[in-house]
């Protein structure tokens, strides 16, 4: 074997890839210029549903690897030293994200923007592991090594086959053998074209020869962000209302093959459109490192950006690679005014989209849903402490048990985008000592004449010791004229189809709204 032996063990890939990186060779591959470190900032952009980013996407599964796609992109901007010769240059950028699309990747000299142009563009990607290094060594001669306990057999010959993990060698004495357990292989000298780290290279022509600023701009995938918003809920001075302590958190996913250390990062809020494109088949789990919360230092300011809201870290931090790290959005709001809603809905979501036709079956939505929901109401304004654009994502709500002086949770929802000055509606559960029933009580049709009449009863129980406030909601699905003739309370209309009976029931009583609507068509 020559000095540039290469061993490979087996069950050890990535400290394969590392023993390569010190062969002569291969780091001339991959040097970057002996210049200043690189200046790295990155704006992520995330195409998340509010709330919706499941725990297997960020938390170790099975081989520390997870399938799926990270919904989200950013935008990475490098700016690097280089040495440019006179005429035409050779730079090589590596570190880049494994996950980049190099269609975007934008090179340009600071230094002489002018005169300093890129002739041609390379994205090389065809890393070293260990079933390359096989492939190329096919009927090439390989060492082998087995252990046997504490005994070393070594076997030499030509490389016939790799499939499955095993080996099949022609050794020096001609026979063939078929090695399934090995330590492991002893490779004579590394085949030209593999690189460790993925690695963008460009043919440069300046008329400036020396020293150039330089700034690289790319989009990767395998990245994202979202909000996460810590709730604790006090009591008010009614049973209707409450207090809010409001805390904002940022999440990021960094699984983009790369490592942006002390770097500047920006957040985009909004729905930014790019073209749809097919989703490959990856293998993607990835291990997760969970970072601890960042020191109190400068934390987002944000502002509107075009059509879209930008938070900008006021500090430099470093996403690692396969990484979760959470940022604190704003300080916590202190506080914060709600009400507690409850919302009686007999029909439930079942009957919320119009139907294409007047639905004149006298059974059709007769069913009842004795349970009533929870919400918590708070106005997103500066008066009460908020007042700063939310982006989406999920909102957590806790409550304090006086008895033992701790935080128990009472319920989360996904709140969407919210500028500043809007409601924010948190659904929380379900009510345990209040519930409803919704009853037909009468029902006419006359199909010659186009109109049919219905008559609703609603009844909501109040089992607590206090009085309730709940709004009774319905929803006139049977078609979309329709009147209320008829009706035992005043009534909200919400929308075209949906109305509003307010009531509020003392303690262990009962509310009855009964209306009478009249269908035409």
């Amino acid at each position: 074997m020559t000095a540039h032996m290469i061993t490979l063990k087996r069950a050890a890939v990535r400290a394969a890839c590392v023993l390569l990186g010190a062969v002569p060779g291969l780091a001339a591959a991959q040097t970057d210029a002996p210049n200043p470190p690189a200046a790295t900032a990155l704006t992520i952009y995330s195409s998340a549903l509010p709330g919706a980013i499941p725990p297997e996407l960020y938390a170790p599964g099975a081989r520390g690897r997870f399938r799926g796609e990270i919904p989200g992109h950013a935008v990475i901007k490098q700016e690097r030293g280089f040495d440019l010769g006179s005429g035409r240059s050779t730079i090589r950028f590596s570190d880049v994200a494994a996950r980049i699309d190099p269609t975007t990747v934008a090179f340009i000299s600071l230094t002489d923007p002018d005169t300093t142009r890129v002739l041609e563009q390379n994205f090389q990607f065809d890393l070293v592991s260990q079933e390359k290094l096989m492939e190329r060594f096919l009927d090439q001669v390989i060492t082998v090594e087995q252990s046997h306990g504490e005994k070393i057999e070594t076997i030499t010959g030509t490389l016939l086959s790799t499939t499955n993990g095993g080996i099949i060698l022609k050794d020096n004495a001609g026979q063939v053998r078929i090695i399934n357990h090995y330590s492991n292989v002893l490779f004579p000298e590394l085949p030209g074209g593999l690189i460790t780290r993925p690695t963008l290279v460009w043919d440069v022509l300046t008329e400036q020869p020396g020293p150039h600023r330089t700034r690289v701009t790319y989009q990767t995938d395998g990245i994202t962000w979202w909000a996460d918003y810590n709730v604790v809920f006090a009591e008010g001075a009614d049973a209707n209302s409450g207090l809010l302590d409001i805390g904002a958190w940022v999440s990021i996913i960094n699984q983009s093959g790369a490592t942006y250390t002390d770097a500047g990062l920006k957040l985009v809020a909004g729905d930014v459109h790019r073209v749809p494109r097919p989703m490959p088949a990856y293998d993607m789990r990835v291990m997760r490192a969970m970072a601890a919360p960042e020191e109190a230092m400068p934390g987002f300011e944000q502002k509107p950006f075009f059509e879209y809201h930008l938070y900008t870290l006021g500090r430099p931090t470093t996403l690692p690679n396969n990484s979760t790290k959470q940022l604190e959005l704003f300080e916590t709001a202190r506080q914060v005014p709600c009400e507690k809603v409850l919302v009686y809905d007999g029909l439930g979501q079942r009957f919320r989209h119009m139907f294409g036709r007047p639905m004149t079956d006298r059974g059709f939505g007769t069913e009842s849903d004795k349970r009533v929901d929870i919400y918590l109401e708070f106005k997103n304004e500066e008066a009460v402490g908020m007042g700063m654009p939310l982006p989406a994502g999920r909102i957590r709500v806790s409550k304090l048990d006086p008895a033992d002086d701790t935080l128990e949770f009472i319920g989360e929802d996904a709140i969407d985008h919210t500028p500043k000055d809007e409601k924010v509606l948190i659904k929380l559960g379900t009510a345990f000592d209040v519930v409803g029933e919704r009853t037909q009580v009468d029902f006419r049709v006359d199909t010659q004449r186009n109109w049919m009449q219905e008559t609703i009863e609603v009844k909501v129980r109040n089992h607590k010791d206090e009085d309730v406030k709940v709004i009774v909601k319905e929803n006139l699905y049977r078609w979309m004229n329709w009147e209320i003739t008829d009706k035992t309370q005043p009534f909200e209309k919400i929308d075209a189809r949906t109305v509003h009976f307010p009531v509020t029931i003392e303690p262990s009583g009962e509310a009855v709204v009964r209306y009478t609507v009249r269908y035409t068509w």
